[in-house]
């Protein structure tokens, strides 16, 4: 049975241990990464593929006569025609769970970044303003505390529960939004609720018709005034235009995100002027840490498993 890894790179740095792959089956191609032109010949033979951000359309699914299985090293489909794989009797599975620890740290590091200043700070002991102060500690910026602040949160899957979870830890009071414009839910929040009274926003959900710019600008006008924003779900959620306009009028505090609209954003993006204060930017790194990528790859490896067993799991086009 061959099985072809199409981008590899995008998850491994040398860092990680591919014994639970290499027993699942024992023919295995790896290509560090795969372009649309040479993704046909890749796949033509292969029974199993596993891809992370690789396209898998319906033209490459018709060009692999032999494939079973789909795999995709992430949570989110998007990158996979389903209804493509459903009609030639392909399964497709996903991953799950795997970089909950790893993502909620990166939300509350930015959080708690922007709430102390603590780029700013940083700044200023190493242009010295800290050595020539005349008192023994600086107060230049305003620091905050997340106890008794109120977190929204957009999307409450694992991640959103895990950060709910945190920030009760903190101190925080939380908010759960339902569905924007569907009837209220047990321990829910109206989607616009959540806007005016959060002080901080974290978005959770995934990228659908249905959230693509779901924080525009008339939603940012909504927020509180010196609110915070963290992003670590999919950029098309936000309006980067509107977000960046709204952090340079400093009508919002701040905010943190960890993807954008297009990644890598090869053609430029409002959120990369040099010129937006109180804005974290990180390269899609909050699911990134060591252990979260071994567990990812564990899991592919106990997805292929479970379907030669004929007990497939995490299956999302059954």
């Amino acid at each position: 049975m061959l099985g072809v890894f199409l981008d590899r790179d995008s998850l491994d740095r040398g860092d990680l241990n591919f014994s639970s792959l290499d027993n699942v089956i024992d023919d295995w191609q790896f290509y560090g990464q795969t372009r649309p032109a040479d993704l046909g010949p890749r796949i033509a033979a292969s029974e199993i593929i596993i891809s992370n951000k690789v396209i898998i359309d319906e033209h490459a699914i018709q060009s692999a006569p032999q494939l079973k299985l789909i795999c995709i090293a992430a949570t989110g489909t998007n990158n996979v025609d389903i209804k493509a794989a459903r009609q030639h009797n392909i399964s497709v599975c996903n991953v799950r769970g795997y970089a909950t620890p790893s993502v909620c740290q990166h939300v509350f590091a930015m959080m708690l970044s922007l709430s102390i200043h603590l780029g700013k700070y940083r700044r200023a002991v190493m242009q010295g303003a800290w050595q020539q102060s005349q008192h023994f500690c600086l107060l230049d910026y305003p620091i905050e505390e997340l106890s008794a602040k109120t977190l929204g949160i957009i999307g409450y899957g694992e991640l959103g529960q895990a950060v709910a979870r945190i920030a009760e830890a903190f101190g925080m009071q939380v908010l759960i939004s339902d569905h924007r414009g569907s009837e209220l839910r047990p321990g829910r929040a109206s989607f616009e609720r959540v806007l005016t009274e959060s002080d901080v926003i974290s978005l959770h959900c995934p990228l659908t018709p249905e959230t693509k710019g779901l924080i525009g600008a008339t939603e940012i006008a909504q927020m509180k005034q010196g609110a915070l924003l963290i992003n670590t779900a999919r950029g098309g959620i936000v309006d980067e235009q509107a977000l960046a306009d709204a952090l340079r009028d400093s009508y919002l505090g701040g905010a943190g995100f960890d993807v954008l609209s297009q990644e890598p954003p090869f053609s430029g993006n409002p959120l990369l002027a040099s010129d937006i204060p109180n804005l974290i930017l990180t390269p899609h790194i909050a699911w990134a840490s060591r252990a979260s990528r071994q567990r990812l790859l564990d899991q592919i490896s106990a997805n292929i498993s479970a379907f030669l067993a004929d007990t497939p799991r995490n299956i999302v086009n059954g």
